[in-house]
């Protein structure tokens, strides 16, 4: 087909597989299994793809969860912050894992589960992770995200089968990672020998380049081995990195003493996790003209980031934002009612195929 109409998102599977095949290999070397984690990428017109590569997918609510076990299938972890009670008969209908956050949330709701004959978990909290963000930080003063008290756990081991552990944020440090997980083993180890599974969660950037793949699987089995536990691990990012992009156009220039593009989309609705941790995107930087990528919003700060070309730009021109699966298709937005990016997929004979378009009638409905 012909290119679709900017902006679009657009999923290259040659890339896909690049990542999947990493997965793959940890998965083989390490006996660990590998749940795609939906809140970074629920694009499901990709999961036939990736559901050879990895054993299921994880959630962080009722929908997520729903949509991975109709659209995914295989393995289906349930976990919330907090269930609600009219969610959490239907939550037990999809899982075949649920994870608690609490032990209050634990004690409501535990019994459901087991007359279900569903497995269940209960999330620990280490009180440290790799996170440089304390808006991302999960043991961040205060937080409200796991139990760490060894007494509380301990109440708990009757009635569960696993703990889901998430410290890692963008963590590309072996290293880092083999220390930290040294202190779990150290802290938590009675508590991790009583279990039979544990979910160490994402934020392991191990499909990056140069990452020592091979040590992190060998630390992974001799984990599993140490204490007699499945492992799961919860690769969001790590497993769509690099395959996508955005897809812009130029609508306007303007030159202010700086030259400034401003394109048919929006970091603030487009690419939101950008502007939360104020970070640029992926822009081109060849060439020695210069130009502030800049959104179509009345918001000030829309900015994408600075870019470089090797000719100048003109109105029309098409410019590729590099990067752009992970946190941004689950987190567009209709803000100032700028289109919403289609999605489209490139197959991996470079057949293009427009999976979804998001027309008037979808911002009208969600709204009233």
């Amino acid at each position: 087909m012909t290119q679709p109409q900017t902006p679009y998102y657009l999923i290259d599977k040659t890339r896909l597989r690049s990542n999947m095949e990493k997965i793959a290999r940890l998965r083989d070397r390490s006996g660990a299994k590998a749940l795609l984690a939906l809140k970074c990428f629920a694009t499901w017109s990709a999961f036939d793809f990736m559901r050879d590569f990895m054993d299921g997918t994880t959630s962080s609510s009722l929908f997520e969860l729903r949509l991975g076990h109709e659209e995914f299938g295989k393995e289906t972890h349930a976990y919330s912050v907090a269930w609600a009670d009219h969610e959490i008969d239907e939550a037990i209908s999809h899982a075949d894992k649920i994870i608690f956050n609490s032990l209050g949330q634990l004690d409501r709701f535990a019994g459901k589960a087991q007359d279900k004959g569903i497995q269940i978990g209960l999330r620990l909290n280490p009180r440290f992770s790799t996170s440089g963000f304390d808006l991302a930080d999960p043991a961040r003063p205060f937080s409200r995200l796991g139990e760490w008290d060894i007494t509380r756990l301990d109440a708990a081991m009757d009635r569960i089968s696993g703990v889901m552990i998430h410290y890692n944020c963008e963590n590309g440090d072996f290293d880092l990672f083999d220390h930290q997980l040294t202190r779990i083993e150290t802290e938590f180890g009675d508590i991790l020998a009583r279990l039979d599974w544990v979910s160490l969660g994402g934020g392991i950037h191990f499909t990056g380049d140069d990452y020592p793949l091979d040590r992190l699987a060998d630390r992974l089995a001799a984990f599993s081995q140490k204490f007699g536990v499945q492992v799961y691990l919860e690769p969001g990012e790590a497993s769509i990195t690099r395959s996508t992009t955005l897809e812009v156009s130029v609508l306007d220039i303007i030159d202010n003493g700086k030259k400034v593009a401003i394109v048919d989309s929006s970091i603030e609705a487009h690419m939101l996790d950008l502007l939360i941790y104020r970070e640029t995107a992926k822009l081109p930087q060849q060439g020695d003209h210069d130009y502030q990528i800049a959104g179509k919003t009345c918001l000030a700060g829309d900015i994408f980031g600075e870019a470089r070309f090797d000719r100048e730009l003109q109105i029309g021109d098409r410019i590729t934002i590099d990067d752009a699966a992970g946190y941004t298709m689950v987190k567009k937005n209709w803000f100032n009612g700028v289109a919403m990016p289609s999605i489209a997929i490139r197959e991996e004979d470079g057949t293009l195929k427009l999976v979804r378009s998001f027309p008037y009638d979808d911002y009208k409905a969600s709204l009233s």
